[in-house]
């Protein structure tokens, strides 16, 4: 039986994350849930676009992913199950999956519509409890994708939530601030795979990191490798560049957050 995760901007405080995994045990008992996060900012697609990218792949495959960041919950916006790199996704297409459809594209996707599959009332504000929730139960007992809905024409999938970096002369780069994890380090919408390429074009050149008027000398190669509360530019365990001070915030050294640009470029 395939596992479902979790991964929503809930929190810990109310009852929505624990309802849904109640939801999910009493249409199939069976089912094993595992919780990848409930702590996106509230509303905040981008964040979790990211998150749920970096960690999906480290869970078996055939895993169910519920992603639930749905600021227009109870709108227009359309309810998506897809079948991608070897695991299954239940979100709203609002751009949550843009990340994880960024680097491996669809094998096939539908619309959730078969209220046969939802529980009975459905709530304006609670689709988590009332549609994935439940969707993935079945899903996980084995209801084929087909059952829930039309296909979806992916070329039509919401994309482009999570900016890509934009180039800055011939050998820089501009992305911003996507994240920002509890120890204050700042998580950038620039990948390894940028800066590599980047550095390939100029291999004698050294990298520059600028952000809020700081610049950050190289790529450290661990937290470790630089003196206590010294500011670094990393490849995190996420494959992005991410500005951390050792031993303390960066987001507090640097009063940054999400937004803010994030410069890297050759000298």
């Amino acid at each position: 039986m395939a596992l479902i995760t979790l991964l929503t901007d809930f929190g810990l405080r109310d009852e929505y994350a624990g309802v849904m995994k109640g939801v999910i045990a009493t249409v199939n008992p069976g089912a094993r849930v595992m919780d990848i996060t409930h702590g996106i900012d509230p509303q905040d697609v981008i964040h979790g676009a990211t998150i749920l990218a970096a960690a999906y792949a480290y869970f078996p495959p055939g895993s169910i992913h519920v992603a639930v960041v749905d600021p227009g919950v109870g709108g227009t916006r359309p309810i998506l199950a897809v079948d991608c790199n070897g695991h299954r996704f239940v979100a709203p297409d609002n751009g949550l999956l843009d990340r994880v459809l960024m680097d491996h594209s669809a094998d096939r996707a539908v619309y959730v519509e078969n209220r046969r599959y939802f529980l009975e009332r459905v709530s304006q504000t609670f689709h988590g409890r009332d549609i994935f929730a439940p969707v993935a139960a079945h899903l996980a007992a084995g209801l084929p994708l087909a059952e829930l809905g039309p296909a979806a024409d992916r070329s039509t999938l919401v994309r482009g939530v999570v900016p890509h970096p934009r180039p800055m002369g011939r050998d820089g780069l501009e992305g911003q601030v996507a994240a920002v994890d509890r120890f204050g380090n700042l998580m950038s919408t620039i990948r390894a795979n940028d800066i590599k390429a980047m550095v390939g074009r100029q291999p004698e050149g050294q990298v520059m990191v600028e952000i809020r008027g700081h610049t950050i000398v190289g790529m450290a190669s661990s937290y470790g490798s630089v003196a206590p509360m010294t500011l670094l530019a990393i490849i995190g365990s996420r494959g992005l560049l991410e500005i951390a001070l050792r031993g303390g915030s960066a987001q507090n050294r640097l009063k940054a957050g999400k937004g803010d640009p994030v410069r890297v470029y050759l000298r």
